[in-house]
């Protein structure tokens, strides 16, 4: 039975999960907690970018890991936004240097489980 005890930890199960692929550059993890449909896009950059998950995670698999160069893990969960029994909204903080991200995750309750359906970030470039 869901509660909303229990939608807050698996929806926080699945964004560790999320923010271990990221830093393990791992799209299999990434896989388990995306919807194969699912929207990732920002505005930041010379072009807006709008990618499936087809289109995303090749790009995953061909950058360096962060966790193989040992660059610092940044990052963590700011806030988890219930908005109905089956629509929540993380928002997120991570970083891949240079950049450091801002990741707005809308997620579902699909298929008996919670299951991030967009990815909209922005990012800044540091030293």
């Amino acid at each position: 039975m869901k509660s909303t005890a229990t939608d807050f930890a698996a929806i926080h199960a699945v964004l560790e999960l999320y923010l271990d692929g990221l830093y393990h550059s791992d799209t299999a993890r990434l896989a388990q907690v995306f919807h194969p449909q699912a929207l990732y896009a920002t505005a930041v950059g010379e072009q807006p970018i709008f990618w499936r998950m087809h289109e995303y995670f090749p790009v995953v698999d061909a950058r360096p890991a962060p966790a193989a160069s040992g660059q610092p893990r940044t990052d963590r969960v700011l806030s988890i936004e219930l908005v109905g029994p089956v629509t929540a909204l993380a928002r997120l903080q991570c970083s891949i240097a240079p950049k450091h991200f801002i990741d707005l995750l809308t997620l579902l309750w699909l298929d008996g489980r919670w299951q991030i359906v967009s990815k909209v970030f922005h990012y800044d470039i540091r030293d």
